[in-house]
């Protein structure tokens, strides 16, 4: 059963209704009441310039995209990347260019030549050259894909992916710049690398494309950084390396 409440005279209402318009004229509502954000900026679509403009034949400079390798001879235990020496994968690729130091699997003779005096106990420390292995599913298939990192002269590294596939051995992504940090976000390799510009840094996401299967850069950033080498305003991730592949 509903109560009505009892009517009031018209002026007392009256003046109720005046009260209430002058609380609201003078922004004494209630804090929790939803407010205006302001004017909408309208939107604008992009504007194409010199459309008569005949699109380019060729790209300015090979940027290194889906060049992918067969590793010949090698088949990972099980088809498990996590029982792969990475030194073999390395010796197995230069035995196959032995005169090639430019493209996917190019490495200066300085760095070879240190990578076969490497032993499994030298990997990962100052000795050799070669970085700790790391795994990490990088293409949806539930399978950890192996990373190579390489010291290369004057500050340089080196990444490369490889990818069992077929009861074979694959690099899908090979990189090299002034680095760093690599770290994984999900299944994308992010690596950061110095620009010429102080304060700002080259960041750039590699990820797997099905199509191409490869590891493709599908983000290249140029992003200002403070002093710790973060973006302003940026948090850093649990467990995440500012100077080396996440662990």
């Amino acid at each position: 059963m509903s109560h009505r409440r009892p009517r009031r005279p018209r002026a007392v209402r009256l003046g109720g209704v005046l009260v209430l318009s002058a609380l609201l004229l003078g922004g004494c509502g209630d804090p929790g009441e939803l407010e205006s954000a302001g004017a909408t900026p309208t939107a604008v679509a992009p504007a194409r310039l010199w459309p008569d403009l005949p699109p380019a034949s060729a790209p300015a400079f090979d940027y290194g995209e889906a060049a992918t390798e067969a590793v010949s001879g090698l088949v990972a235990p099980g088809g498990d990347l996590r029982r792969l020496d990475p030194l073999t994968v390395l010796r197995a690729q230069a035995a196959e260019h032995p005169d090639t130091f430019a493209g996917p699997t190019g490495l200066d003779e300085k760095t070879v030549e240190r990578i076969e005096r490497c032993d499994r106990k030298s990997v990962g420390t100052p000795a050799c050259p070669v970085l700790a292995p790391q795994h990490r599913d990088l293409t949806g298939d539930e399978r950890a894909e192996l990373i190579v990192g390489i010291r290369l002269p004057d500050g340089q590294l080196a990444v490369r992916v490889f990818s069992e596939a077929a009861g074979g051995l694959t690099q899908v992504m090979e990189t090299s710049d002034a680095v760093t940090g690599v770290q994984v976000a999900g299944r994308d390799l992010v690596i950061r690398a110095v620009s010429g510009i102080p304060g700002y840094e080259y960041r750039t996401v590699w990820s797997w494309d099905r199509h191409q299967q490869a590891m493709l850069p599908t983000k290249d950033e140029f992003l200002r950084v403070d002093g710790t080498g973060r973006s302003p305003g940026s948090r850093p991730r649990p467990g995440a390396s500012s100077s080396g592949l996440a662990p």
